[in-house]
């Protein structure tokens, strides 16, 4: 029997992807997409549907030479993220939060946490009453729709970022019941700069695909960061000076690599940055299409593979597929994100914008960052590169040489490690066991 009501929402992946490790803990291991789920009613789903249109629209009106990104400009004020520093009161609600609620105030959700509520107080076959289920949001919109429609159960809100606006704790933050799984140490911070009950955050870390992590002693983990760690260092420039570290915390190294240094480019969720993946494939193998495989993730995008298919067949590589170069692509999200995370599995560089991927840095792969969308991956980006754990790309044009460079300075190897040995790791355990604990 499932421990909570987990719900997400598919606008983009990230959401998804950080409810996709606490499906076991759901009911009937079902992630509830508040925006798409079985009898939404039609006002919902208008709204829904209207949210996600403009959302799209304003990624793909971005490409626009200077009026695009001057509008994407203006639309990102309504969610920037303000100055940590100095430390103030932030409680006051911005823009985007007052609109959010006026939306709830006139029923946007109240379909769906009816729907929920009932079978919560149903009777047992002991004539006891069951006690409400939690709820788990990756999403802080569903968050506020149970706590405003009187959800009887506790309500949990996960942040998939490093950094948040304060659209992400309620209007009435102070007096909310809320609470929250904060990732990172600087997401804790801010909500109480927002107003948040201290007794009210929890500090886990991000929740991580237990496929890639294994148990609470990351035997996976570290037996995949092994190999990666040989491909990364190759003349073992990390191992010179930190080959004592690697055996603290992994004990001995294999001899040899089990598959050939792997690059994977991701792209977002709205096809965003496909065509950096074209020119990594382009210039890597036409200047040194030796020894590397590179995987494209298109996600579950049809556009995107078929994009990305076109790209390699006019560039004369179509014989490189299935071999060196390889599509991940999936008809449906949870297939891909199984596939995503099996690929990781031997992938030794992520490729990718700082979305919630930055927190597969703590698997021990370093993230090449591309060009950030947005104030709020501006910051993941400030927090991939404030750890050590990732690093700002160079020009695509001329990856042949810069990759190169970096691997044979061990520049990624370190990065693995750091990211590894001071990211936290275990999110999905902490969560699941304070869930467990909420409930008696």
């Amino acid at each position: 029997m499932g421990k909570i009501y987990l719900i997400s929402v598919n606008m983009g992946y990230g959401h998804q992807r950080a409810a996709y490790p606490l499906k076991n803990l759901a009911v009937e291991e079902e992630i509830i997409n508040v925006n798409d789920y079985p009898g939404i009613s039609k006002k919902d789903r208008k709204i829904w549907a209207k949210l996600r249109k403009g959302y799209e629209l304003i990624s793909k009106f971005k490409k626009i030479p200077l009026i695009g990104e001057f509008g994407f400009f203006i639309f990102d004020q309504f969610q920037k993220i303000l100055s940590f520093y100095p430390k103030r009161d932030l409680s006051k609600p911005n823009f985007q939060l007052k609109q959010t609620f006026s939306l709830i105030k006139k029923g946007w959700g109240k379909d769906l946490i009816e729907k929920l509520a009932p079978y919560r107080n149903e009777v047992s076959g002991a004539g006891l009453k069951r006690e409400p289920l939690p709820l788990v949001s990756t999403f802080f919109a569903p968050a506020f729709m149970a706590e405003y429609f009187n959800y009887p159960g506790q309500i949990f809100c996960l942040i998939c970022d490093a950094d948040i606006s304060r659209t992400w704790a309620p209007l009435n933050s102070k007096t909310s019941r809320i609470k929250y799984f904060a990732p990172t140490e600087r997401v804790a911070e801010r909500l109480k700069l927002y107003g948040v009950k201290e007794e009210n955050i929890f500090l886990t870390g991000y929740p991580l695909p237990l496929e890639n992590t294994g148990s609470e002693n990351l035997e996976i983990l570290k037996n995949d960061l092994k190999y990666r760690l040989l491909n990364l260092d190759p003349q073992k420039r990390f191992f010179q000076y930190y080959e004592p570290l690697t055996k603290k915390y992994l004990g001995n190294l294999p001899q040899k690599p089990n598959h050939p240094l792997t690059l994977m480019f991701a792209v977002g969720g709205a096809g965003a940055q496909k065509e950096i993946g074209i020119k990594i494939l382009k210039h890597l193998f036409h200047e040194r299409a030796t020894g590397i495989k590179i995987i494209l993730s298109a996600g579950i995008k049809e556009k995107v593979k078929e994009y990305f298919l076109k790209n390699i067949k006019n560039l004369g590589f179509k014989n490189h597929l299935g071999k060196e170069i390889e599509i991940l692509f999936e008809e449906d999200i949870e297939s891909y994100f199984r596939s995503f995370n099996l690929a990781l599995r031997k992938t030794d560089i992520l490729w990718t914008k700082s979305s919630e991927l930055s927190f597969y840095s703590v698997l021990g792969i370093p993230i090449i960052i591309a060009p950030s969308i947005g104030s709020q991956e501006e910051f993941n980006k400030r927090w991939l590169l404030k750890s050590g754990f990732g690093l700002l790309q160079e020009n695509p044009n001329y990856v042949h040489q810069w990759l190169f460079d970096w691997l044979e300075k061990g520049y990624l190897a370190e990065a693995a490690m750091q990211g590894f040995i001071e990211g936290e790791k275990l999110g999905t355990y902490k969560i699941e066991k304070i869930i467990s604990k909420c409930l008696g």
